[in-house]
């Protein structure tokens, strides 16, 4: 949907009242119109491509001649905070086609990091498929199976689509099949909390702690607290900033391969570019979300605490979410909608170990999550050596997307890598197993 409802039913007599509105509510986005043709795939089955604006969101529909009768939705990524809207085609879209899948992808009817509309505008497609191919020329039954995958952002919409919660809540309800998120942000709001943990380690480890929030000073506080951590950023550290990397190796899912690459490379660059915010993010939310009450702050892989571990989390400056600040909603969905792991179809992830911007810990929660469900039996996840974020090639996309399909149309879980055993976690060849083999800089070391 472009614009979410503002009134829902309110108390008796069957009177209505205003939804709370924030500053997201009022930007405005323009679908950019001459973006959204594209063309057909060169040495690829015939297809139909439809193009246009379905509710203030641009979308592209691709259906080959000799459909499969199934529908995949591809969820974006973060977009920025321009207001220009455009669409993404998935990066998979060669392999679809070519198995008779039809897709579709929408812009979403809003940029910033909102997940709400990305769900909802996604789901708003799904159900104009066959009213956009009538329009179009072409009569089409409903889809046998419909799947959703996505990437960062879009990983995010995919976890959060086939939980139980949007189910109840979603304005466009869609009840999918199963879903592939990629390098998704599968923890939801402990991505921003990792963000602020990361703000307060560094403060707190360099003498110049946080003592607010946002710091008032963090302008003049933040380049200070960077150079005593690094000769140069992000690539070298001193020896001080030896021990906030250590740290953040920790936060962001243990000891493990591809860390170190990703530590010094430019996502580094892009999560120290968080520094200094407020806890809305950027006005998705109207009050503090951000949460450091549970983070433990390690300086090892041993997940018990040394003195000095204790001294140092007793020490630190703790963010504490407002309870409402992300509260359920009358008219629809959460604005920072949840992945509580509520799922009963199957659910594929893939994520790069050397990934500090939404790092492999995101993993590491979703699962948890599925545990204290008991839904984890509808999870598989898999560990790719990549460095950078969503850094994956096409065939490991692939694979995840093939091996989801066939758990859910032929009853074959496939199998997947314990993210949650540091031991094995922490192994030299941990993620080797659904790495591609063209993986060259990153190739597994011999056993």
């Amino acid at each position: 949907m472009s614009t979410l409802a503002l009134m829902a039913c309110g108390g008796g007599g069957g009177t209505t009242e205003p939804e709370e509105a924030r500053v997201h509510d009022q930007r405005q986005f323009t679908v950019n119109t001459s973006l959204l043709p594209f063309a057909a795939l060169a040495n690829a089955p015939q297809t139909d491509r439809w193009w246009g604006d379905l509710n203030g969101a641009g979308y592209r529909v691709e259906v080959p001649k000799n459909w499969n009768g199934m529908l995949v939705m591809y969820a974006h990524g973060y977009n920025g905070t321009g207001s220009s809207l455009f669409v993404t085609d998935p990066p998979i879209r060669a392999h679809l086609i070519q198995n008779g899948y039809a897709w579709a992808a929408s812009s979403y009817s809003k940029n910033y990091y909102d997940v709400r509309a990305g769900i909802e505008d996604t789901n708003a497609l799904a159900l104009a498929f066959q009213r956009i191919a009538a329009q179009n020329g072409r009569t089409l039954t409903a889809p046998d199976k419909t799947y959703i995958v996505g990437t960062s952002m879009g990983g995010h919409v995919a976890a959060a689509a086939v939980d139980a919660e949007t189910l109840e809540n979603a304005n466009n309800k869609v009840r999918y099949h199963g879903a592939t998120p990629m390098c998704g942000v599968l923890g939801d709001s402990e991505l921003y909390d990792y963000f602020g943990a990361s703000q307060i380690a560094a403060q707190q480890l360099t003498g110049m702690p946080a003592t607010s929030w946002p710091a008032a000073n963090w302008a003049t506080v933040g380049p200070k607290v960077r150079d005593a951590l690094f000769t140069t950023f992000p690539s070298a550290t001193t020896p001080l900033g030896n021990q906030y990397k250590e740290i953040i190796k920790q936060l962001t899912g243990g000891e493990r391969p591809m860390f170190n690459e990703g530590f010094a490379g430019s996502l580094n660059t892009t999560v120290w570019g968080t520094f200094g915010r407020d806890g809305t993010i950027l006005g998705i939310l109207n009050r503090n979300g951000y949460d450091t009450t549970t983070f433990q702050y390690q300086f090892d892989n041993d997940p018990a605490l040394s003195p000095t571990e204790q001294a140092f989390n007793q020490a630190a400056y703790r963010l504490r979410a407002e309870p409402d600040a992300n509260r359920l909603r009358r008219d629809g969905l959460r604005w920072f909608p949840k992945t509580n792991a509520r799922i009963n179809v199957p659910v594929v992830t893939i994520h790069t170990l050397g990934d500090v911007y939404v790092p492999f810990s995101m993993e590491q929660i979703y699962k948890r999550r599925a545990m204290a469900q008991g839904t984890d039996q509808w999870l598989v996840q898999r560990a790719i050596r990549g460095i950078a974020h969503c850094d994956f090639t096409l065939d490991e996309q692939s694979a995840a997307f093939d091996a989801m399909t066939r758990w859910e149309q032929k009853g074959v879980k496939p199998e997947g890598d314990d993210v949650l055993d540091r031991a094995k976690v922490a192994h030299p060849q941990y993620g080797c197993r659904f790495s591609s083999s063209s993986r060259t800089p990153n190739a597994c070391p011999a056993s």
